[in-house]
């Protein structure tokens, strides 16, 4: 005999045995059933946000500080729709998410009531799959095979629609078993042996970095192969996340989404070597290609799409970034021998005057100069906010204008402990670090936001006051949108600054965020940022600092 059990209770088991510990959602009248499935899931717990988009960029923050599978649930047709700026971003990062919305009863929906949407062809263009259940006998299968699809690399969001009915109706149903595809591959030693052939022919290499690192752990081994060739490294030009050690002498920094600057940047090697990227990812047009002519390049990484997208590879490896090193650095030292080892050698004390940590020690007198002025230098806010922050704390970082420094001032020193805007669409930062706080209960998460991507979701704030999230916001108050002002004066020399101010009248920050529930601060004095911050990163609970900062363009 099957046990029976209802549709709603058998989705939260299954999501339970996938691994899930936390259901992310907002509800609605569609999605009462798993509401009432949820007193008899204790163990399950429940995360209110208070928008669909927030619920997402919760549950993406959630996944991408603990490479772990997520689960969030959204409110029918609008409810889809209001998440699906979240979802592209999630889609960007390849974040493995089951989203669900709950759906009109079948039959009922054929009348397209209230609310009503064709919820699969909504989800389509930005999941890796979407369905509708239509019988509970093929509910288990449906987030079985869910979990499976949104885990394998490339990884990525999935989507299922579920019917009121589904969720009503009783039946005895197996609940199958959760399966994870192995893919932690590395080359054939047939592939191996061209690839180390080709990288020691090489007189002049460079390493690019991307976020396969951070998914496959692999931050010590891209630090080893550097080190081994003694060249130096980069973060991919979209650097949202730790993409490499800092601290490495090889490491030189991120590249920009400035075409000639990384053309500049890259001409002077001669192989490419890209390591989980999409290594040239720009921004806004421009008429220079960001690769030097006659730069070669090889490629490793599962997430095939990215493999020779844009530009050939001479060699282009489908594998696991860290399993690849571990036998790669090992073959490159037995067949580079001594003259390897001396090349290295020689090369790492040339990097030694221009590299990252190198470079900080300029940046650092370069901002502390700013430390008089009023307002507040962005620059010098995000130094005293690098410099307050303990060592265990993790950065959640949509700064924009105001951390352009960031990167070179905070070292990455193990895979979670930075995060950024990947896709660009703003607003994700402040609900992300929610989601982060709450997949990394022990340790002290900063945000550092602008204060117009603030205001896309600025009610995350409520979930981490709830919550009781050691979790500090810091709200960098240009009173603008100062990246788009610097555009449009840079690209169309124009200084009429038309929908791009928001000072009449002024948003008051720190008010919004005691509305909201958190212990709210207002700092003006450059003087008063180092104390104020470092008092508020060694104390419980969610807070908000709101830092008045100059927004002259």
């Amino acid at each position: 005999m099957k046990n029976r059990i209802t549709g709603r209770s058998a989705f939260l088991a299954l999501l339970k045995d996938e691994g899930i510990t936390h259901l992310f959602g907002n509800p609605g009248t569609t999605e009462l059933p798993i509401m009432h499935a949820l007193k008899d899931h204790s163990d399950l717990t429940y995360v209110m946000a208070m928008q669909e988009s927030l619920v997402v960029a919760i549950a993406d923050g959630f996944s991408r500080a603990s490479g772990r599978l997520v689960a969030c649930n959204v409110h029918v047709a609008p409810g889809l729709g209001n998440a699906m700026g979240s979802l592209f971003n999630a889609q960007f990062t390849g974040t493995p998410m089951i989203l669900t919305a709950g759906q009109q009863e079948q039959g009922h929906g054929l009348t397209e009531p209230l609310l009503y949407g064709p919820l699969v062809r909504m989800a389509e263009p930005l999941v890796k799959w979407a369905v509708e259940v239509t019988r509970l006998e093929d509910l288990p299968r449906i987030v079985r095979r869910a979990a499976k699809i949104a885990t394998t690399p490339p990884t990525g969001p999935v989507f299922i629609a579920l019917p009121g009915d589904i969720l009503n109706a009783e039946a005895g149903i197996e609940l199958g078993r959760s399966t994870r595809v192995e893919t932690r591959v590395r080359p054939s030693d047939e592939a191996l042996r061209p690839l180390v052939q080709r990288i020691l022919k090489a007189q002049r290499p460079v390493i690019i970095a991307g976020d396969e690192i951070v998914k496959s752990d692999a931050l010590k081994e891209a630090a080893a192969l550097a080190a081994t060739l003694g060249c130096p490294a980069y973060q991919q030009s979209a650097p949202y996340g730790a993409h490499f050690l800092s601290e490495s002498p090889s490491f030189m920094g991120a590249l920009s989404r400035s075409q000639p600057q990384v053309r500049e940047v890259l001409s002077p090697y001669d192989l490419m070597i890209v390591l989980g990227a999409d290594p040239l990812r720009m921004s806004v047009h421009s008429e220079t290609d960001p690769m030097p002519d006659g730069l070669s390049m090889v490629q490793i990484g599962l997430v095939e799409w990215d493999l020779a997208k844009n530009y050939g590879a001479e060699i282009a490896v489908k594998a696991d970034v860290r399993e690849t090193l571990r036998v790669l650095v090992p073959a490159l030292k037995a067949a580079g021998g001594g003259a390897l080892e001396g090349r290295a050698k020689q090369s790492l004390a040339e990097l030694a005057s221009k590299n990252w940590t190198a470079r900080r020690k300029l940046l650092v007198e370069q901002i502390a100069k700013a430390k008089g002025k009023s307002p507040i230098d962005p620059d010098y806010l995000a130094l005293q906010l690098v410099e307050a922050m303990p060592d265990s704390a993790i950065l959640v970082d949509e700064g924009l204008t105001s951390s352009r420094q960031t990167l070179g001032l905070r070292p990455h020193r193990d895979r979670y402990g930075y995060h950024a805007l990947a896709s660009g669409g703003i607003g994700w930062g402040v609900p992300a670090s929610v989601g982060v706080s709450l997949a990394n209960p022990e340790r002290p998460v900063v945000c550092y936001s602008g204060d117009g991507s603030a205001m896309y979701s600025i009610q995350a704030l409520w979930t981490a006051a709830h919550h009781k999230l050691p979790l500090s916001v810091v709200i960098a108050n240009n009173g603008g949108y100062r990246i788009i002002k610097q555009r449009l004066l840079s690209f169309h020399s124009d200084d009429n600054y038309i929908g791009m101010d928001f000072v009449d009248p002024p948003v008051d920050f720190a008010g919004i965020g005691r509305s909201l529930g958190l212990e709210a601060i207002k700092i003006t004095d450059p003087a008063e940022l180092k104390p104020t911050l470092a008092s508020a990163f060694n104390r419980p609970g969610a807070k908000l600092i709101e830092v008045m900062v100059d927004g002259s363009v």
